[in-house]
């Protein structure tokens, strides 16, 4: 057994912005576990939750769900101005400013032989840290939005860009991404997802649900809007279904639909730590075009009905589910209904070809695809070289200086404070 201190050690940095990059961090880390715990420790962070920051960073999380679901106008306006270069640019230099220390302080600490990122405000930052030092320790950003993505993903200091799509890696390419750099990897999902292989006959016996009958399982949340609405059509729809129906911790939706009398089959979950598992029951998923919830699904090969697209990035999200005929958008509830009796039809002709579909856009395997460059990441470590930033190390240092932002070897320390 090796030492712990003889281990290479990984971090994982993620946020809690919605579920995804955290999501996509503990898959990594399962995956790194299973395959390199005996020689590899990954440790996930989250950089945003340090107490030093402005208010306005660190309540970023908690308020993500109100400004989406209240202020959407507000949230693409953020978005679209986060795409023009010179706002792109500005935005890096504050987050320089207000990061620096943080992740300073976590690579001290941790000391990694590779970083792994799952959000897209610590490059800029972390750029820094390298620069400064002249220490570069491998760094792999992992984006986690199929086909809409913001502009500040794409960073000079990192060494890996691991990408969902064909799309996403031509919107690096296009922001200066050395096509060596970027990989087609998909989102990681949780290792075991790509792990059940028992039939949905048997899940769904496991579960209490009848095996029989094709399965819709719709997943709200206090940002999926009109599921309701669309729930009230089905359950009065007559076809010949059962309802798995998942509120995501939405206790007013909890107790609505606790309330209904459903005249379908119904199964009512609040929430659910193991939501795979209920992917790979059922036979269809209705739910908004969230980046992790559109990946696993398309992981389990499970079509899906899209009734929600937030502003930004889950627009190219749903339009990657279209196009690649892996499931529809309604519009409007009673959209959804018209739909779902297509799907039907012809003895579920259509629903088949939508889960074909689904299994072809799927990479249920891309947390031990992404594992494994982080593993060789971490064996070739840290390196010392000249920095890239595009201030340069003379530049960047009189900039932090500007702002009051300490970098400096402070003496007795022996080491820089990195």
């Amino acid at each position: 057994m090796m030492a712990m201190s003889d281990k290479k050690r990984v971090l994982i940095l993620t946020a809690d912005a919605g579920f995804g990059h955290r999501s996509a961090a503990n898959a990594i880390s399962a995956a790194l576990l299973e395959r390199h715990g005996e020689q590899c420790q990954g440790e996930i962070v989250n950089p945003l939750d340090d107490d030093r920051l402005p208010n306005i960073l660190r309540r970023q999380q908690a308020d993500y769900d109100r400004i989406v679901t209240e202020l959407p106008e507000v949230y693409q306006l953020g978005y679209q101005l986060g795409e023009i270069r010179v706002t792109s640019s500005i935005a890096e230099r504050a987050l320089i400013v207000v990061l620096y220390e943080t992740l300073r302080d976590h690579v001290r600490r941790c000391q990694p032989h590779a970083i792994v990122n799952t959000y897209p405000l610590y490059q800029a930052p972390l750029g820094a840290v390298f620069a400064t030092t002249k220490n570069y320790i491998p760094l792999l950003t992992i984006v986690t939005d199929l086909a809409t993505v913001h502009r500040l993903w794409f960073h000079s200091a990192i060494d890996h860009c691991l990408v969902p799509t064909d799309a996403v890696r031509d919107l690096a390419l296009k922001a200066g991404i050395s096509p060596e750099k970027i990989v087609i990897t998909g989102i990681p999902v949780h290792p075991r997802l790509a792990q059940e292989t028992r039939p949905p006959a048997a899940l769904r016996a496991e579960l209490g649900w009848r095996q029989e009958l094709t399965t819709v399982l719709a997943v709200g949340s206090r940002r999926v809007k009109h599921l309701d609405e669309v729930l009230d059509l089905l359950n009065h729809s007559g076809l010949p279904i059962q309802l798995a129906v998942v509120a995501g911790g939405d206790e007013r939706l909890y107790s609505q639909f606790q309330a209904t009398e459903w005249h379908l089959p119904t199964h009512v979950y609040n929430f659910v730590q193991d939501l795979p598992t209920l992917m790979h029951a059922a036979d269809l998923i209705i739910c908004k075009a969230g980046g992790l919830i559109v990946t696993e699904s398309l992981a389990c090969g499970l079509p899906l009905l899209l009734i929600a697209v937030l502003p930004g990035q889950e627009v190219g999200n749903a339009e990657y589910v279209v196009r690649g005929g892996a499931g529809e958008l309604a519009q409007k509830p009673v959209d959804a209904l018209q739909i779902l009796f297509h799907w039907l039809d012809r003895g579920g002709q259509l629903l088949a070809q939508r889960a074909e579909n689904a299994r072809r856009l799927g990479r249920p395997n891309a947390a031990y695809d992404v594992a494994e460059l982080a593993w060789q990441a971490a064996e070739r470590g840290p390196q010392t070289r000249a920095a890239r930033s595009i201030l340069g190390r003379s530049g960047l240092i009189k900039f932090l200086n500007r702002h009051a932002v300490p970098w400096q070897e402070k003496r007795g320390l022996g080491r820089r404070e990195l």
